[in-house]
């Protein structure tokens, strides 16, 4: 199928941009770190319910030595130490920013991609990469009129760090996907592994952090948050990241992630609709960029 890659990419986007709201509204009843571990927890399960009605095994057991290793490595990286990374700088400096910083994955995971993978972009992918990037950072930089005196300096550039880390994570953990999906693996047993490495290891951070009985506790004693946090896995950590592997599988790592890269994009309309946001013209004129962008890598 043509483009299969780039409109994986695409769905990316769109569900990457319904899990925030479910995970919003969880982590307002919950907190961010224990939304953040529990997500990645009832997403494995799904994804082991759903590959053993699939394939008749929760695990892929017949997979290569060296497919396990690259693809633990990525969910570790990506989902576990990047995300982690991400959700430190939305607590030290907010959203925005932390999007501005996250936005820059793209150029990162190109480079990436290049070095390691030797995937090499012509011209004019480069061109509807970098179009694409200014739409998005045009966009999630609005509003960013608050100097550094409003908040403790150290704290920000600190925070600017961890967001810097996530989307290199983010980026990362995509190469190192690459690696381990070589060949006609399937993405959603590739997705399986990926998922119990990072849930494994996010889970035995909590448990030297002592927290494991106070995140269960939590999250069984808010039935209402627990099923925000349902509806939010099976947008993101379930549909949103095999589709993921799909783009990745069938495209260049660069322009994959670039169309990864949407969601603020996707989010204007989704805040219009049930937050009841203004949407302003920069906005707008942010979107038609991107959109711009997107269209050149799907021309070429």
């Amino acid at each position: 199928m043509p483009f299969l890659g780039e409109f994986a990419a695409l769905a990316v986007s769109v569900f990457f941009s319904i899990g925030p709201i479910f995970f919003t509204l969880g982590g307002r009843l919950l907190g961010s770190v224990v939304v953040n571990r529990t997500r990645l927890l009832v997403g494995t399960l799904i994804l082991l319910s759903v590959h053993f009605l699939l394939y008749g095994q929760f695990f892929p057991t017949a997979a290569q030595p060296y497919r396990w290793f690259w693809l633990a490595l990525s969910g570790l990286i990506g989902l576990t130490l990047g995300d982690a990374a991400l959700f430190q700088a939305f607590v030290q400096i907010g959203a925005r920013p932390t999007m501005l910083i996250f936005s820059l994955s793209p150029v990162l995971s190109a480079i990436l991609a290049w070095l390691f993978l030797g995937e090499s972009l012509a011209p004019l992918q480069l061109l509807g990469i970098a179009i694409t990037v200014s739409g998005v950072i045009w966009v999630v930089a609005e509003g960013q009129g608050r100097s550094l005196s409003d908040i403790d300096r150290r704290n920000y550039l600190t925070g600017l760090g961890f967001a810097f880390l996530g989307g290199l994570g983010q980026s990362a953990g995509l190469v190192t996907a690459k690696f381990g999906l070589d060949g006609d693996f399937p993405a959603l047993s590739g997705q399986v592994i990926r998922m119990l490495a990072a849930t494994l290891g996010i889970w035995l951070i909590a448990l030297a952090q002592r927290q494991v009985r106070s995140t269960i506790k939590s999250f069984r004693a808010n039935p209402l948050a627990a099923r925000y946090v349902l509806f939010g896995a099976i947008s993101g950590p379930v549909i949103g990241v095999y589709f993921s592997l799909v783009a990745i599988q069938f495209a260049p790592v660069g322009i994959a992630s670039t169309l990864m890269a949407l969601p603020p994009i996707f989010l204007i309309p989704i805040d219009y609709i049930f937050f009841k946001e203004k949407v302003s013209w920069r906005a707008i004129l942010g979107t038609l960029v991107a959109l711009s962008g997107v269209a050149i890598l799907f021309l070429i």
